[in-house]
């Protein structure tokens, strides 16, 4: 339990590293319109509820991937392709620039310990 709340502090710290680059800021607010967009047309276009299509979305961005659902129509299918082309590319850049905010911590925490040793 301890070594959880040490690495959601460390996450979380990170985060706020993370917000302070401009280029994080862009990827987190397209990744948000992305989600919305997706959301919505899932909803509309293929008739699923907004939680489903919400979690859709995740899964697809994240690359985990949905076992149950394939889109129906043509549209839908074609809006697929091209959302997780797109999706998948902006969400692996926010995790790289989540991950360097994190790494760059780190190496100010070790020389942080260095120095007062």
């Amino acid at each position: 339990m301890v070594s959880f709340i040490l690495t959601l502090k460390r996450l979380v710290s990170g985060l706020f590293r993370a917000f302070k680059q401009r280029n994080f800021v862009a990827l987190f607010v397209l990744i948000i319109i992305m989600l919305f967009s997706g959301t919505m047309f899932y909803t509309k276009q293929e008739g699923m509820s907004v939680i489903d299509a919400l979690y859709f979305c995740v899964a697809t961005l994240s690359t985990v991937g949905h076992p149950d659902f394939v889109p129906q129509t043509d549209l839908g299918k074609i809006f697929t392709m091209v959302y997780i082309i797109v999706g998948t590319g902006l969400f692996l850049g926010m995790v790289g620039h989540l991950a360097y905010a994190l790494i760059k911590g780190t190496i100010r925490e070790e020389k942080r310990k260095q120095a007062e040793s």
